[in-house]
């Protein structure tokens, strides 16, 4: 219970960090080409106009303080729920 709440408490600083990104942003929200895996790190770290490999290491930081499981519900709930980008 303790993992899932530090989760919580780092998600939620986060958070404050990327809300300005977030209403600057015009761009919609989709699977990114630059992948690893499915392309969702890289698909938010273009959103908010971040490194997609600092997004990346902040997504593994954030699992496993949440013990890895709702991190990995999410990101699978995400790569279902995302568009991948279009090819240009």
């Amino acid at each position: 219970m303790l993992g899932f709440a530090a989760g919580v408490m780092i998600a939620a600083s986060f958070w404050s960090l990327l809300k300005p990104a977030i209403e600057m942003s015009e761009e919609k929200l989709t699977r990114s080409r630059n992948r690893i895996i499915a392309g969702v790190c890289g698909g938010l770290a273009e959103w908010i106009g971040w490194d997609p490999t600092l997004v990346r290491i902040l997504y593994v930081i954030i699992s496993i303080a949440s013990a890895a499981f709702p991190g990995t519900i999410v990101y699978i709930i995400l790569w279902i729920l995302m568009p991948k980008k279009p090819i240009a």
